[in-house]
């Protein structure tokens, strides 16, 4: 269901030529079915090299009552979290870290297949990530990851969408001793400061798109925190949560040993289409309404008990 899209998109990447114009030729054939990209070109910051750019990608896929279109169907964000795609000229080919872009970019081009074929989920789906092909390495216990071409923040700037009713966080996940499994798994549902249960919904998704028992990770108060505040984080997955009120859930692209984001040959297309298809799944129980990502009788419960923790979504106090 998903693997071909993996592949194709997995191809497009693998190139130190892999920018927004790629992609946005390989959606045109969807634009007669109301499948739009919005590509924006923008320089990186120090310390890399500010003579090199990123690109951010938006693509949007209308649902049949979504709101773009004046329905009521709520909108999906899917978010392929990375720092970049590639390490050059240190490292030749796609980087682990960039599961994430494959991920969301084929989850896009799943969806956007099927409009194409009269096959329209309810809500609308935004799909954002960035491609970056030359970025240093640093420093990570217990193996180096992916250096960012900007920061955190301005990658949600463009990444977190306010019409996003709830979001999807794709993010390569090897580098790591914590979960040891070769797929992925989904966290905890972050919101507003607050780390709720892991929603049972996405459970039985994931179980019946995997046909084997759900695979969570856990997640700390740290890790959903802006990066760079001096926290140790699993990494920048649960980011988008310091960006938006609506729920964030994490899919994590896992391995049993452990792998640094900047390996290169990592990328297993076979996992990664697992957690494309059910996110696609996802896409299509969320806008009908039948795949919640929190309790909202019981959220209102604890915020009737408990006080606001959205200063966890900021700095903090300095």
């Amino acid at each position: 269901m998903a693997l071909q899209q993996t592949l194709v998109i997995h191809e497009a990447l693998d190139s130190p030529h892999a920018n927004g114009a790629v992609v946005s030729e390989l959606f045109a054939p969807y634009a007669e079915a109301g499948v739009s990209v919005q590509v924006t070109t923008v320089n990186n910051a120090p310390p890399e090299n500010t003579a090199n750019t990123t690109d951010f990608i938006t693509i949007m896929i209308p649902g049949s009552a979504g709101k773009r279109g004046g329905g009521k169907a709520p909108t999906l964000g899917v978010i392929g979290r990375n720092g970049a795609i590639g390490a050059r000229p240190e490292l030749v080919g796609l980087v682990s870290d960039a599961d994430g872009p494959i991920g969301c970019l084929a989850v896009a081009l799943k969806l956007a297949q099927m409009k194409a074929r009269g096959d329209h989920v309810p809500g609308d789906v935004i799909v954002t990530t960035h491609l970056s092909t030359n970025v240093s390495m640093v420093p990570h216990d217990p193996v180096p990851f992916m250096g960012m071409p900007v920061s955190s923040d301005t990658m949600n700037d463009y990444q977190v969408r306010p019409e996003m009713d709830a979001i999807l966080s794709i993010d390569a996940s090897k580098g790591n001793s914590i979960v040891k499994h070769r797929g992925f798994a989904i966290s905890p549902t972050a919101m507003q400061g607050y780390i709720l249960r892991v929603a049972p919904d996405l459970v039985a998704t994931m179980e019946s798109t995997t046909g084997c028992p759900a695979v969570t990770f856990p997640i700390s108060l740290q890790d959903i925190t802006p990066y760079h505040n001096g926290l140790y984080h699993f990494n920048s997955i649960m980011q988008p949560h310091v960006a938006t009120q609506a729920p964030v859930v994490g899919v994590a692209v896992t391995a049993q040993s452990v792998v640094s984001g900047s390996a290169t040959s990592a990328n297993h297309e076979v996992d990664i289409a697992e957690a494309v298809r059910f996110c696609v799944e996802v896409s299509k129980r969320f806008g009908a309404g039948k795949c919640q990502f929190f309790n909202a009788a019981e959220w209102e419960k604890i915020r009737a008990i408990y006080p606001d923790l959205s200063v966890f979504q900021t700095a903090g106090q300095r």
